[in-house]
C-alpha cells in the first residue's frame, strides 16, 4: 500500500508513551511528515508535535490520520470511532496498524463510501501479489538480517539510510513490517502475505531503480533460523535479491525469542544467509554488523564491537549509540 502524507496522528487516550510507539516512531524517524497529534482527554502519551483539531490539521495539508498506537487484541475502541468518522468526513484518509479492519465497523465503512476517503489497514495488504521471478533488477540493495527476531532490523535499516544520505548516497528505506509502513509511505507487512508470494512481495516493495546507484535499504524480518519465522526471512532474502547484508544481533540472549532453540552464532548466520542469498545473487556479500548494547555498559559495548570488527573482519557498530557511518562508507566505496 501507498500512504499519502502528511500525517496527523491519532493517539487517543492511550495511558503512555510505550501504547503510542508508532507515532512516536514516526516522528523520530519523519518528523517533515507530521503536521501534528490529535489527543483525546485523559491520553497520557506526547509525540511532541502540535495539538491539532482535525479541522487545524485539514488546513495545515493533512492527507492521511494514522492511528498511531497499539493495545491488547489490536482492537478499535468504541469511543474512538466518533473522531476516526470526522476524520472521514473532513476529507482525510485513515491508517491503522491494528489488527482488526477498519472497514469492519460499519460506520467506519459508510464514512469511507460517504466521503471517498480510503482506509489502509496496514497489516492486511489488499494487493494480489505476483510469485517471486528472481530476474535481475536495476539498482543495489541492502537487507538488514537477524540472528533472532527482535535485534533491531528496522532501526538498523532507517538509520543505515539516515547515514548514506547524509554521504550524499541516494537511498531509500524499503518497509516490511506495519511501523515501517508508516515511517516510508509504502510498503507492506511481509508476515502477513501468503507464503508462496513472499518473494514476489518483496521484489515489489523493492523494485527495479532509475538508476544503477540507487540503493533500497530493506527492513528484515525473523531470522533464517527461528523456528518460528524462519519461512517469512527466507521469502524476504530471496525476493529482496540483496547485495549486501547486514547482521543484526543481541549479545546477551540464549535462546532464540519465544522458544527454546539455542541463538546460532553469527558466523552461522553469515553463512546461511549468503548460501541462500545466492540462489538470486551470486555477488551477495556480507557489510557489517549492527549490535544492540543496549544491555552493556559502554565500555563494554566498545570492547565487544572492537572484538567482533577483529574477529570477523567487518565493521561491528550499535546503531543508537555509535551509528553506522562506517557501514554507509563501505557500501559507498563498493565494499
Amino acid at each position: 500500500m501507498e500512504l499519502k502524507t502528511p500525517y496527523l496522528l491519532f493517539l487517543g487516550d492511550v495511558p503512555d508513551a510505550l501504547a503510542a510507539k508508532t507515532a512516536i516512531g514516526i516522528v523520530e524517524w519523519r518528523p517533515e511528515w507530521c503536521v501534528g497529534q490529535f489527543r483525546m482527554e485523559g491520553c497520557g502519551a506526547d509525540c511532541g508535535i502540535d495539538d491539532l483539531s482535525i479541522e487545524e490539521a485539514v488546513t495545515r495539508g493533512c492527507k492521511t490520520m494514522v492511528i498511531g498506537v497499539v493495545n491488547a487484541g489490536g482492537v478499535l475502541p468504541d469511543h474512538w470511532i466518533d473522531n476516526i468518522v470526522r476524520a472521514l468526513d473532513a476529507g482525510l484518509d485513515v491508517a491503522s496498524g491494528l489488527h482488526m479492519r477498519l472497514e469492519d465497523n460499519a460506520r467506519i465503512r459508510e464514512a469511507a463510501e460517504r466521503s471517498g476517503a480510503q482506509l489502509h489497514n496496514v497489516r492486511h495488504s489488499n494487493r494480489k501479489w505476483a510469485t517471486g521471478k528472481g530476474t535481475k533488477r536495476r539498482g543495489k540493495r541492502v537487507l538488514a538480517v537477524g540472528t533472532d527476531c527482535s535485534v533491531g532490523k528496522k532501526y538498523t535499516a532507517l538509520a543505515l539510510e539516515r547515514e548514506m544520505r547524509g554521504l550524499g548516497m541516494d537511498a531509500d528505506f524499503r518497509a516490511t513490517g506495519q511501523t515501517g509502513v508508516f515511517i516510508s509511505g509504502r510498503g507492506a507487512a511481509i508476515d502477513a502475505v501468503v507464503a508462496d508470494f513472499i518473494a514476489g512481495a518483496a521484489e515489489w516493495i523493492s523494485p527495479a531503480a532509475e538508476s544503477d546507484d540507487h540503493w533500497d535499504v530493506i527492513e528484515g524480518q525473523g531470522s533464517l533460523f527461528h523456528p518460528s519465522f524462519a519461512g517469512v526471512s527466507l521469502g524476504l532474502l530471496h525476493g529482496s535479491q540483496p547485495d549486501a547484508l547486514v547482521i543484526c544481533h543481541e549479545p546477551t540472549r540464549k535462546t532464540m525469542r519465544g522458544v527454546e532453540t539455542l541463538l546460532p552464532s553469527i558466523q552461522e548466520v553469515i553463512d546461511l544467509n549468503l548460501a541462500c542469498g545466492r540462489l538470486n545473487n551470486p555477488d551477495i556479500r556480507c557489510v557489517g554488523l549492527a549490535v544492540n548494547t543496549q544491555a552493556l555498559e559502554e565500555n563494554e559495548a566498545k570492547g565487544y564491537l572492537a572484538k567482533l570488527t577483529a574477529e570477523y573482519g567487518l565493521p561491528a557498530t550499535d546503531p543508537v549509540r555509535f551509528g553506522m557511518r562506517e557501514i554507509a562508507q563501505r557500501l559507498k566505496d563498493g565494499f
